[in-house]
């Protein structure tokens, strides 16, 4: 009987504590949010949830354009560095055309997707020729990329394609884009707010709206499964606990409209930009529910069964690195047009680094990530963005140590996940072996 107890103890133990290692990022980062709160006096709610609402509508789409790559097996993709130089590959031709408006946005989008295509294909045969080492080559792959962009956008233009020097895009030498080239309001023909500016509703009225439809799917979700073998108590629990955040939200919300409380002055949501985000959550869903996103599957959990199979390995990573790549490329370009300039050739350089780091954050791994840990991760992610100048400077009198601490806390995040996953597939094969 003690003999039962203590092995039921340790098996209990083992749960919590791999429970804790596999969520220890997305924990750290939750204490430090709340850190933030009790050391910093200069952070309202209103303004930590203005910033986090302008940054998390800039970002999302980014991170969740590496999901589809992690289930495919092909990793953390740093390549999509590759799909934002194809989105501002496209920004610098409508721009130059002077082509701008809900119309000329639309149109960068189409030109994004043929020139991220190539890229991603060119792309997903690297990755074949590296397996499993595609984290490595997605990093210098990204470097790779980048000199060829300089090349093009320092050289090329103006030498080889030739432009008028006195074009407002144009060094004034005639050779090579401005490092910055404004992108201008919508009202002067440019793409500035082009997505943000079609329609906005008042931040409690999207968080209302967000609960309530969230609040019908657990309902019809717990109402589905409740006879089911594989609806575990665990997931049960969970079920609840979504319901009972949902019905919290909701409270907050109507009061907050009822009474105009200062929550109502928080910044508007861009209703496109959230319906957009919505739609990759829903289409990376619903891909992984098809033949291909089988495949997918299969190909992440073993190349060789998947050979085997008969499915063909090598042109499904190459889908995957393709539809990661393109999606990148509309990130980028809805990250630009809400930031207002191009930052001609620094602007792609850490959206790798920052998107890897944020669906880290959330939760997810070398092996395993979906829509939940980019969500997750982005807000957390970007929640210390917030906090890092206001931490330094609360505590320290000087704000730019927050910054270098949030530089640490990108690349600490990113090797404590890599620690861990070597970790993890050491203590397997240990288990294995024994």
């Amino acid at each position: 009987m003690m003999n039962n107890v203590s092995t039921g103890e340790r098996l209990k133990a083992g749960k919590n504590s791999s429970w804790i290692a596999d969520n220890i990022v997305t924990l750290i980062f939750v204490a430090f949010t709340i850190f933030g709160f009790m050391v910093s006096d200069g952070v309202t709610v209103n303004f930590f949830l203005t910033e986090l609402t302008s940054r998390f509508f800039r970002n999302a789409f980014l991170v969740l354009s590496l999901v589809i790559p992690v289930v495919a097996g092909l990793g953390l993709n740093f390549g999509i560095v590759v799909g934002a130089m194809a989105g501002q590959i496209a920004i610098a031709i409508i721009r130059y055309y002077g082509l701008g408006g809900v119309s000329g946005l639309m149109l960068t989008f189409l030109l994004a997707f043929p020139i991220a295509t190539l890229f991603g294909y060119f792309t997903g045969i690297l990755y074949n020729k590296t397996r499993g080492q595609e984290m490595i080559a997605s990093l210098i792959v990204g470097y790779f990329a980048n000199g060829i962009y300089q090349f093009l956008f320092l050289f090329a233009v103006g030498v080889i394609i030739k432009v008028p020097a006195t074009h407002p895009m144009i060094k004034p030498d005639g050779v090579g884009i401005r490092m910055t080239v404004d992108l201008l309001p919508v009202e002067q023909g440019g793409l500035k707010y082009a997505l943000d500016n079609i329609m906005k509703i008042p931040f409690m009225w999207a968080v209302l709206i967000v609960a309530a439809a969230v609040l019908i799917l657990q309902i019809y979700r717990l109402a589905r499964n409740k006879n089911s073998a594989a609806f575990t108590n665990n997931r049960k629990m969970m079920t609840f606990v979504n319901v009972a955040c949902c019905l919290i939200a909701i409270a907050i919300s109507i009061h907050a409209i009822a009474t105009k409380s200062s929550l109502m002055k928080v910044k508007s949501v861009p209703v496109v930009n959230s319906l957009l985000i919505i739609a990759l959550c829903i289409f990376n869903e619903l891909i992984l529910k098809t033949k291909l996103g089988q495949d997918f599957r299969s190909v992440g959990q073993s190349q060789h069964i998947a050979e085997v199979s008969g499915i063909n390995v090598d042109r499904t990573r190459i889908i995957a690195t393709i539809m990661s790549t393109v999606l990148a490329s509309w990130g980028q370009i809805m990250y630009l047009q809400n930031m207002g300039t191009l930052n001609t050739y620094n602007a792609h350089t850490q959206i790798g680094m920052f998107s890897v780091a944020s669906l880290l954050v959330g939760g997810a791994s070398t092996q395993r990530a979906n829509i939940k840990h980019a969500i997750l991760g982005t807000i957390l992610f970007n929640s210390m963005f917030i906090m890092s100048p206001e931490i330094g400077q609360s505590m320290f009198g000087n704000a730019l140590l927050g910054e270098y601490f949030r530089t640490f806390m990108v690349y600490g995040v990113i090797g404590l996940a890599l620690g861990l996953h070597v970790w993890r597939t050491n203590k397997k094969g240990k288990l294995t072996l024994e």
